[in-house]
């Protein structure tokens, strides 16, 4: 269901979308909260940072997530490939650290259309394909006033879009309602 308040979210389901910068993996459990259902990340075993349910039960029930991990890219395409097409999970959310090309790109597309499932690539700083329907880079703001309180406050770029309008917005996430908010940009 998209949301009023903020334009483009939760993007277009049945398609693949890219988020890069420190907010990504908030972007991606805001995104899987508002699909609802369970989801899958696919990550290759040599990253070091780890999925903590303590860290993100505030998005979604931690028995929502099914974490895989993969031994390089091609296993990683080849498994979010699968996966969208078995039509068990409403997301399938990916880290890439090297290009992806076109074909995998329309591959993962079109895996995504046919069963209506997500698919969200998250990608370095300045790489995409030129397959995604959007990308977005996504920012933890400080909020000096909040700080101690809330610590959700995000700046949202929409950076690429094909159907042809961007824009950034200043998000909150709202822990009790498991709702995305947009607020003012902090005054300085």
């Amino acid at each position: 269901m998209r949301s009023s308040i903020l334009p483009f979210f939760p993007p277009a389901d049945a398609r693949m979308h890219e988020v890069c910068g420190a907010g990504a993996y908030a972007f991606a459990f805001m995104l899987s909260a508002q699909l609802g259902g369970p989801f899958m990340w696919v990550r290759e075993t040599w990253e070091t940072d780890q999925i903590n349910p303590d860290g993100f039960a505030d998005f979604v029930e931690p028995t929502d997530l099914t974490i895989c991990h993969t031994k390089d890219q091609t296993t990683t395409l080849a498994v979010a490939e699968e996966a969208l097409r078995s039509g068990a999970v409403a997301l399938v959310v990916m880290s890439l650290n090297k290009p992806l090309g076109l074909n995998a790109g329309r591959r993962l597309q079109l895996a995504a259309r046919d069963k209506k499932s997500t698919c969200l690539a998250i990608i370095p700083e300045g790489m995409g394909s030129n397959a995604a329907e959007t990308r977005w880079r996504c920012n933890p703001v400080f909020d000096p006033e909040l700080h101690l309180q809330d610590s959700t406050l995000q700046n949202w770029e929409l950076i690429k879009n094909k159907s042809g309008t961007l824009g950034v917005w200043h998000v909150r996430w709202n822990k009790a309602s498991r709702c995305l908010g947009m607020v003012s940009p902090a005054s300085k």
